[in-house]
């Protein structure tokens, strides 16, 4: 009597699903990260739920606890909509580490810089110092990025020993859900960086907008004066604060109004962003608006600080009757 062998697999309930980093020419097994507030968990999230290793480096212990607490929580949330396992968290989290002292970086195929500052001069300074104490503990193929997007790669990069691997990935946040990535090349960045780097966004199912350095690429330098105009328009008193953000969602179809998204990246930011941009090109509608400075000098950031245009509680929702 002959039997005919069949495959015990195809009896499976659902066929095991293939591993979620997808083959590549070049290999990424370990991401570091110099600052993790929301835009750097949400790309330690993204890059570790795709099975890559994550070390992110902070100033402090407690912020380094903030961060994967956040993480955590986020991750609960997912739970809680049926999007995740408590074993996929856990095996999330695991790949995730926070440390003070930049060698953790060592092994590292690529370096995210993602640091909040509160000026341009402040922040081109502290930024070369990043890349330069990064450039230290690193090998001399390692990419290093930065998120940054009103600063030009080629001015951060412009005191390192290999500077040809430098370039600007701009993750807009949600990082794990908005479907582009913006990548610009510096000056002396390589044609194989900059391969590499678009390969490394496309693992995360990306599509890559190719920009020419320039201060602000293309988001910044739509979004800030977008928000600086509405701030205009309310201070004139052409319309109310909500009715400006429902005109943009309702009429244009934008997920969030001008002043929630100022709240959810933060005041102080678009400030920073416009003063920027106005350093740079000189043009007045890149000029801050007064009321975006008052709010600042309040320190009514947004999200952050729970009261923005809008207010917030712990969890960063906004409060139903929050003018």
């Amino acid at each position: 009597m002959s039997y005919t062998v069949e495959p015990i697999e195809g009896y499976g309930i659902k066929r095991r699903e293939q591993p979620l980093v997808k083959k590549n020419r070049y290999e990424f097994t370990k991401v570091g990260i110099v600052g993790c507030g929301i835009l750097g968990q949400e790309i330690s999230r993204m890059v570790s739920s795709h099975g890559i290793e994550v070390t992110f480096v902070e100033i402090t212990e407690e912020k380094i606890h903030q961060a994967l607490n956040s993480i955590s929580t986020d991750l609960d949330g997912m739970i809680e909509k049926w999007g995740m396992t408590f074993s996929e968290k856990r095996a999330i989290m695991s790949r995730i580490k926070g440390t003070m002292n930049y060698e953790d970086l060592a092994g590292a195929d690529i370096v995210i810089e993602s640091v909040k500052s509160r000026s341009r001069e402040s922040s081109v300074d502290l930024r070369k110092r990043i890349f330069r104490e990064v450039e230290k503990y690193i090998s001399p193929d390692t990419i290093i990025a930065t998120n940054s997007t009103t600063l030009v790669i080629t001015e951060m990069s412009s005191e390192l020993e290999y500077p040809e691997r430098c370039v600007s990935l701009h993750f807009l946040s949600p990082a794990d859900k908005i479907p582009i990535v913006e990548i610009a090349r510096g000056l002396h960045t390589s044609d194989m960086t900059y391969e590499k780097v678009c390969q490394f966004a496309r693992l995360f199912e990306k599509k890559v907008v190719a920009v020419v350095e320039s201060p602000g690429i293309i988001s910044t330098r739509l979004i800030a004066p977008l928000i600086n105009e509405a701030c205009e328009i309310l201070m004139e008193g052409v319309g109310k604060l909500e009715d400006i953000d429902d005109t943009m969602k309702m009429g244009f179809g934008f997920p969030l109004g001008p002043f929630e998204v100022a709240d959810k990246i933060g005041l102080d930011t678009i400030v920073r962003w416009l003063d920027n941009l106005y350093k740079e090109f000189g043009d007045l509608k890149y000029k801050a608006s007064p009321l975006l400075k008052k709010m600042v000098r309040a320190n009514h950031l947004g999200r952050e600080t729970q009261k923005g245009f809008y207010r917030y509680n712990e969890d960063g929702k906004k409060l139903t009757d929050s003018k």
